[in-house]
C-alpha cells in the first residue's frame, strides 16, 4: 500500500450497476490535489460501503492509503487508484507542525470488490 495526501478538489458523479455475477456495486471518484512545489491531480476511486464510511467532502485535507492496479483491455492499459483508508488531516497540531495520523478511525479492510 502507498499513501498520498492532499485536498479534495472535485467529487465526480456516483456510479453504480450490476456485475456479470449479478452483484450490485457502486463507486465514487474524487480528484485529489497533492501539495508541494509541483502539485499533482489524482483521481482516487472509493468502492461500496467505504463511500459512506469515508464521507469525503470538497476542500477536505486528507491522507489516503491507496492501491494501484492496472488492467489491459483491447491492447490498452488502464490504471485505477483505489482508496482503502482515509484520514482527515488537521492543518496544524498544537505545536504548529502538520498532523493528521494520531487518531486513526477503525475502517475494516474487507477486500470489497465489485466483481
Amino acid at each position: 500500500m502507498m499513501q498520498i495526501t492532499g485536498k479534495i478538489i472535485e467529487i465526480l458523479p456516483l456510479k453504480s450497476g450490476t456485475s456479470v455475477r449479478g452483484n450490485q456495486w457502486r463507486c465514487q471518484e474524487y480528484i485529489l490535489e497533492t501539495t508541494g512545489d509541483y502539485p499533482k491531480k489524482i483521481c482516487v476511486t472509493v468502492w461500496g460501503d467505504r463511500i459512506d464510511a469515508f464521507s469525503l467532502q470538497m476542500a477536505q485535507q486528507v491522507a489516503i492509503e491507496i492501491e494501484l492496479e492496472s488492467r489491459e483491455y483491447n491492447g490498452r492499459w488502464y490504471t485505477t487508484v483505489r482508496a482503502y483508508k482515509v484520514r482527515p488531516l488537521e492543518l496544524y497540531s498544537d505545536n504548529g507542525a502538520p498532523s493528521g495520523f494520531d487518531n486513526e478511525p477503525p475502517f475494516p479492510d474487507d477486500g470489497m470488490y465489485p466483481f
